[in-house]
């Protein structure tokens, strides 16, 4: 074990017992966010505007502060832009976070100073969490990778701004940069395949021992190094390579297919990071969830997923949720967001400590005929039937077919790149459509009346995801396919690849 490896040990497992400390006391810290936050900024524009100086309670929170996405705060944001202080939050953001919303176009999200901690610190909780918890402080003896997006910035009204993943990069402490590939010039490469040769370049000879991405696009940098070197397995070229971290998706639809590139499981840790605030990260190797991040600098509500969409919502704080129940995921935060709609829906899986899993996007559903399928639910589905049956999915996405080119009743359409398609169809498709009807009572009433016939799949030819997303000009980085949509945007594309 080397001298790092050494030092960092102890410092991991005080890190683990911290963890547990402020886990224990979530409802309290939330309270005192609360508070804490109104009172930081009643004297803001957006405190003056709402009158922060008459929130007493939580109820008065609600009464005050409402419900909204970027739409909803962008003039204040356009005022940042203009010059103006003490906004959203005081003084001015450190950066904007920019990111493209399917309603909102580009959209500039702060990161002030008092935020920035909140973006750091869960990913290094995290992973000193797992050395803790197994013993291993190895992945210091070696190189680490996190393949992101540019941290080149540009200036949006005097204020630096990119990709969240480019700005971490611009903050990452100088005990780990030693650690970190690829090179600075490398990452700012645009083009993802340029920047993967690169990569590629950086890393083959190096001592690899933690890979960190979105899975997606980890296995084009497997599928890479596999290709220049003639190897079996991963393991072959990184033989200590012993940690994989991760987050955008969901990582069993890719575990299979990761996992049989390595040549075998290795441990990996699950981190929910978003433009808008880091949310979650993976506390153990035996239980299920993410440890929500109650103790640094957000304020979480949660709103029933049946409610997303209405002008006034329940809103319930950390304390009223229960479990195995979806809602949509609000913050307010250090960062000037106040009342904020991220987009995405959360289940708890326990509440105590409160650990949550990633259920789906708010506007990534199917409900064309009101039977509102999340993206959970299709993965669960499809994932269950391809582990009964030994298969491996590369991609897959799901789009409603209303109205049928031959006339006959509508039905689910889903999108799927095998690795070797089922040799019956036909059983597959029943499968997984007799588990979606085992998840949601909505669609398993439309099937029983006949209103939707039973789901069907259309096996893609191999590479037909990548070309989707490099025509829409997100091929690599943070880009994700979505899981379903409630339109054929993507269904249209894909058709044409359908084997």
């Amino acid at each position: 074990m080397g001298i790092k490896a050494k030092i960092i040990l102890p410092v991991a497992k005080w890190t683990a017992r911290n963890i547990k400390r402020w886990a224990s006391n979530a409802v309290k810290d939330q309270d005192e966010i609360m508070y804490h936050l109104v009172d930081k900024a009643k004297k803001t524009k957006f405190g003056r505007d709402h009158r922060f100086n008459d929130i007493k309670s939580y109820e008065d929170f609600k009464q005050h502060i409402p419900v909204k996405d970027y739409e909803g705060i962008r003039s204040y944001v356009d005022l940042i832009i203009a010059g103006e202080k003490d906004v959203l939050w005081p003084g001015v953001p450190k950066y904007f976070a920019k990111t493209s919303g399917t309603t909102s176009g580009v959209k500039y999200i702060p990161l002030t100073h008092d935020s920035m901690s909140n973006h750091l610190n869960p990913a290094r909780n995290a992973m000193l969490n797992y050395i803790a918890e197994s013993n291993n402080s190895s992945v210091f003896d070696g190189k680490m990778i996190f393949l992101s997006g540019s941290p080149e910035l540009s200036q949006k009204g005097g204020i630096k701004t990119g990709r969240l993943s480019g700005i971490v990069n611009h903050e990452i402490p100088i005990w780990l940069k030693g650690n970190q590939l690829p090179s600075f010039e490398t990452n700012c490469i645009d083009e993802w395949e340029e920047k993967l040769e690169k990569i590629v370049d950086e890393t083959l000879h190096n001592d690899m021992r933690l890979i960190g991405g979105i899975p997606p696009w980890v296995q084009m940098y497997y599928e890479r190094l596999l290709e220049r070197t003639g190897k079996a397995s991963i393991k072959e070229i990184f033989p200590n390579y012993n940690l994989f971290m991760y987050g955008g998706v969901n990582f069993e639809p890719y575990r299979a297919q990761l996992e049989g590139l390595i040549g075998e499981s290795i441990p990996s840790v699950e981190l929910y990071p978003a433009s808008e605030g880091f949310i979650a990260f993976q506390v153990s190797q035996n239980e299920k969830g993410l440890l929500l991040n109650t103790r640094s600098g957000i304020f979480y509500e949660f709103i029933p997923v049946q409610e997303a969409h209405n002008e006034n919502p329940t809103r319930l704080k950390l304390d009223q949720v229960e479990l195995d129940k979806d809602y949509a995921l609000v913050i307010n935060n250090n960062a000037g967001l106040w009342g904020y709609s991220i987009g995405d829906c959360v289940r708890f899986v326990s509440l105590d400590p409160y650990k949550i899993i990633v259920s789906g996007r708010i506007k990534h559903y199917i409900s064309a005929f009101g039977e509102h399928v999340i993206g959970k639910e299709v993965e669960e589905a499809l994932m269950t039937v391809v582990k009964r049956k030994g298969l491996k999915v590369v991609e897959f996405t799901v789009a409603p077919e209303v109205n049928p080119s031959d006339g006959s009743t509508p039905y689910h359409e889903w999108f799927v790149e095998f690795e070797h398609v089922p040799e019956n169809l036909l059983e597959f498709s029943k499968e997984v459509d007799l588990e979606m009807v085992r998840q949601n009572i909505y669609y398993e009433d439309l099937i029983k009346g006949n209103i939707l016939q039973t789901l069907k799949i259309r096996p893609l030819q191999a590479g037909a995801f990548r070309e989707y997303m490099k025509d829409q000009g997100k091929l690599g980085g943070q880009n994700k396919v979505p899981r379903l949509s409630n339109d054929r945007k993507i269904a249209d594309f894909l058709v044409k690849y359908i084997k």
